[in-house]
């Protein structure tokens, strides 16, 4: 016997240890829900961890290739492993292509919260290759699609009925947002705003019970501190900035709108494509998204276009970089974005739409610094407060979009501020574009979602795969 028939075993053993003991439902959801977020909590860990041993090996290899090779590899790099991801989604794990959220939100609300093992290694492996590659695209979506992945494999095993295998689909977006962003109380907002859409309480407490321990186990591995490593804590030092602020809200809103449209327009062109085959279209959104890089590192010797994001992203927050480049970067990223998701890749839309905030929210407290002579502080605050504007346009999320950039950054002294931005960004975008961007998604796949809280499959019906969800759903479709 090898060590996975070993460790086979050691698992069987153990959930029918714990069947025995639990023979109530109630106690075994509880039992699996506290296993859940421990779980989920090493999973999302091994995947930020092989994200970041790839890129090291792939994208930065790459960028630090000598003389001017480094151009040719910066574009081939993400080229390649689009081609690879790209076989990969369409002849082994279809369902692993795109962010990762929408998918959740379609088990949840149509499959009783199935999310596949093919899916959910899928997402961990080509996602991880992808992203390691140089895609402009975020971990925290498809870390949201693993840990769902993680909660429906145990509540199968434990023999839950379907309400019960959904309301664990809700445990583990919880316990996913909470461990990909270090935010356990953003992941609790998070999943009530885009998963439940009501106060349920007992889904409630397994999303908070799993939200915890989730970022208990990161907290445990990867340290305690907050994502971004903000020198000193922003606070609105002049009430006439607030003018700016509200700008900043507005300007969000137009990035927002034209990232989402620019995204739906280039995936639907990309449907329609048929001159290459599929699985060569993310290849082709790799070579684009490694020549927006190669302009952004030719001119200002900075990454974050293609590969992590973050750490171009924290000298943004620290008011360390010219309004030039921030401006640049913000459209740059916009671009490379679409491209590397409109083309069929696998990862998320969360960090590219906080690496964008952040980037329009700094050139911003640029203006305020030379029209109304502030101190260069500023800069760094309209960073920060970009990053949650931008959020809230995008994923129309307003609660998360404030509570998210409080635990990432560990500052609480801009609320104003970002309320003002974020709700401003979150009111303009919806009026501008009334579909979220997520259910605009599903939409163009022929999916189409009941309002959050409501399960449509009628019983005995759990399609495994989102391409079986041709049939248009509604609101008056059985329970």
């Amino acid at each position: 016997m090898n060590y996975w028939q070993e460790l086979g075993a050691l698992w069987s053993k153990l959930i029918v240890w714990l069947l025995r003991r639990l023979p109530n439902e109630q106690q075994r959801l509880l039992a699996f829900t506290i296993l859940a977020g421990g779980l989920c909590g090493l999973a999302a860990v091994a995947f930020h961890l092989s994200i970041a041993w790839l890129e090291k090996v792939m994208i930065d290899h790459a960028n630090a290739a000598g003389g001017y090779r480094w151009i040719a590899w910066t574009i081939v790099t993400p080229a390649l492993g689009g081609l690879i991801v790209g076989v990969g989604l369409t002849y082994w794990a279809p369902a692993a292509a795109g962010s990762g959220i929408p998918q959740v939100k379609v088990a949840f609300s149509l499959r009783y919260g199935l999310i596949t093992i093919r899916e959910t290694i899928g997402k961990f492996v080509l996602c991880a290759f992808q992203l390691g590659a140089g895609a402009s695209l975020g971990l925290e979506g498809p870390t949201v699609q693993i840990c769902a992945g993680v909660s429906s494999f145990l509540a199968r095993a434990a023999r839950l009925s379907p309400r019960y295998c959904r309301r664990m689909a809700s445990v583990g977006m919880s316990a996913g947002i909470a461990a990909a962003f270090n935010a356990p109380i953003a992941a609790i907002t998070f999943t009530l705003e885009e998963l439940i859409g009501d106060l349920d309480q007992t889904m409630l407490s397994g999303v908070i019970v799993a939200a915890a321990l989730a970022a208990v186990v990161e907290h445990s591995i990867l340290g305690s501190t907050p994502v971004f490593h903000v020198t000193r804590p922003y606070t609105l030092a002049n009430s006439s900035s607030l003018v700016w602020y509200a700008l900043l809200g507005v300007l969000a809103a137009l990035v927002s709108v034209a990232f989402t449209d620019s995204l739906l327009w280039t995936r639907a062109q990309f449907k329609r494509w048929t001159a290459a085959p599929k699985w060569v279209h993310p290849a082709i959104g790799g070579a684009a998204t490694g020549l927006l890089a190669v302009i952004g590192l030719y001119f200002f010797h900075y990454n974050g276009i293609a590969g992590d994001p973050y750490k171009t992203l924290t000298l943004a927050l620290a008011g360390a970089l010219p309004v030039t480049m921030m401006a640049v970067f913000c459209v740059l990223k916009l671009a490379a974005t679409v491209c590397s998701y409109s083309s069929g890749g696998s990862g998320g839309i969360f960090a590219p739409s906080l690496f964008m905030g952040g980037m329009l929210g700094g050139a911003v407290g640029y203006i305020d610094v030379t029209v109304f002579h502030h101190g260069a502080d500023s800069i760094g605050a309209f960073a920060v407060v970009g990053m949650g504007a931008v959020f809230a346009g995008i994923v129309r999320a307003p609660m998360t979009s404030v509570l998210i950039v409080f635990e990432m950054t560990g500052g609480y002294g801009l609320v104003l501020p970002l309320m003002i931005a974020n709700m401003s960004a979150y009111v303009l975008a919806r009026h501008w574009r009334v579909i979220p961007i997520y259910e605009a998604l599903l939409a163009q796949d022929g999916v189409h979602l009941p309002h959050p809280g409501k399960a449509l499959d009628p019983p005995g019906k759990m399609p495994l795969h989102t391409s079986d969800l041709t049939i248009k759903q509604t609101d008056d479709a059985p329970a």
